[in-house]
C-alpha cells in the first residue's frame, strides 16, 4: 500500500478541509490553533513532505533552509505570500503555491463595508449605543460623507480590485484605477486608467488598495501621496500592512487632512500601532477580509488540490515557484 504523503499544516483548518486531509494524507495538525515559532516549525517538519502554512508564520530564508530535505512543497492557506521567502525555496527546490481567486468576493465585500464604516463614522456611533452615551438627535449630528456618486480609486486592479469596482457600481460610483497594465475594454467596464499612482490619487474621493505586498508596494502610501489625495478623503487598505507608512496615515488622520481610514490588514499584526485605537476616525478590523465559513472552505480545499497535484506529479494550478 502506497504511503500517504505528511503534511505538515501550521494553523486548525475549517472541519472540512481537515476531513479532507486526514482522508487523503497524513496531516499533522495543530489542535490548539497556536501561532508556532520558527524553531517549532522546522522540529514538527522532520519527516515531512509538505507544508500547509498560514501568513501568521514567516518562513524565511533561514526557516526554508533549516527544512528537511523531505519536504517538497509549501502549500499556503492564503492569497498574499509575503511571508514565505520564494527565492530561498526556489533555491530549495520547493514548490510554493498559494490560493487565489476564491478570496475575491469575500475580500471586496470587506473593502466596502470598511468604506462605509469610515465614511459613515460607524465605530463612533456603535460607542454611543455600547457606551449608552447616545443622548438626542441634532441635524449636524455623526456627520458622515456620502459614498453615492463619489470618485472611487483603486490601486491595483486585480481578481479583488475588479470585484471592488463591480460593488461600487451600486452606489453609482465613478472608478478609477491605477495598475500595472490597462485592462482589456471587456473588463475595464467603463473604468478609467491612470498610469501613475500620482495621477489617480487627486481623482479619489475614497482610495481602496488591494494590490499585492512587494518591496515595490512598500509604504506605498506616504507622506508624499497621502498630500495628494483631496481633502476629507476616505483611505481603505485591504491588501497588507506594509503598503501603508502608519507615521504618515495617521499625522494625516490626527490633522484632518483625510476624513476617516478603514483598516482590515496593519504592520506587526496582532500587535498593531496603539494610535490607531485612540484616533476617532478610524474603522478598524482585524483582518478578517477572508473570514466567511464559505470563502475559508474554499481556501483550504484549494491548498489540497495543489497538493494533489504535487503528489500526482504535476504542475499545481497555483504555482508561485
Amino acid at each position: 500500500m502506497k504511503r500517504k504523503a505528511i503534511v505538515l499544516v501550521t494553523r486548525k483548518l475549517p472541519s472540512a478541509v481537515e476531513a479532507r486531509l486526514s482522508r487523503d494524507f497524513e496531516p499533522r495538525l495543530n489542535a490548539e490553533d497556536r501561532v508556532y515559532g520558527s524553531d517549532e516549525i522546522v522540529a514538527l517538519a522532520q519527516g515531512a513532505d509538505a507544508i500547509i502554512p498560514s501568513h501568521t508564520e514567516r518562513l524565511s530564508a533561514d526557516v526554508i533552509a533549516r527544512l528537511p530535505v523531505s519536504v517538497r512543497a509549501i502549500c499556503s492557506f492564503s492569497v498574499g505570500y509575503d511571508h514565505i521567502d520564494l527565492q530561498a525555496a526556489k533555491e530549495r527546490g520547493i514548490t510554493v503555491t498559494n490560493t487565489p481567486d476564491v478570496l475575491s468576493d469575500a475580500t471586496a465585500e470587506i473593502a466596502v463595508l470598511l468604506m462605509l464604516g469610515a465614511a459613515r463614522r460607524a465605530h463612533e456611533g456603535a460607542q454611543l449605543i455600547r457606551t449608552a452615551t447616545w443622548r438626542e438627535w441634532s441635524p449636524t449630528y455623526q456627520l458622515g460623507i456620502q459614498v453615492t456618486g463619489k470618485r472611487l480609486g483603486i490601486v491595483g486592479m486585480g481578481r479583488v480590485g475588479q470585484v471592488v469596482a463591480a460593488r461600487a457600481r451600486g452606489f453609482d460610483m465613478e472608478i478609477h484605477y491605477h495598475n500595472r497594465r490597462r485592462l482589456e475594454p471587456e473588463l475595464e467596464k467603463g473604468a478609467i486608467f491612470h498610469d501613475t499612482l500620482e495621477d489617480l490619487l487627486p481623482r479619489s474621493d475614497f482610495l481602496s488598495v488591494p494590490c499585492p505586498a512587494t518591496p515595490d508596494t512598500r509604504h506605498l502610501l506616504n507622506a508624499e501621496r497621502i498630500a495628494l489625495l483631496p481633502q476629507d478623503a476616505v483611505v481603505v487598505n485591504t491588501a497588507r500592512g506594509a503598503v501603508v507608512d502608519d507615521d504618515a496615515l495617521i499625522a494625516a488622520l490626527r490633522s484632518g487632512r483625510l476624513f476617516s481610514v478603514g483598516l482590515d490588514v496593519f504592520n506587526n499584526e496582532p500587535d498593531i500601532d496603539p494610535r490607531y485605537r485612540d484616533l476617532p476616525n478610524t474603522f478598524l478590523l482585524p483582518h478578517i477580509g477572508s473570514a466567511t465559513r464559505e470563502t475559508r472552505d474554499a481556501m483550504g480545499f484549494r491548498a489540497l488540490d495543489n497538493l494533489d497535484a504535487i503528489f500526482a506529479g504535476g504542475t499545481p494550478r497555483d504555482r508561485l515557484v
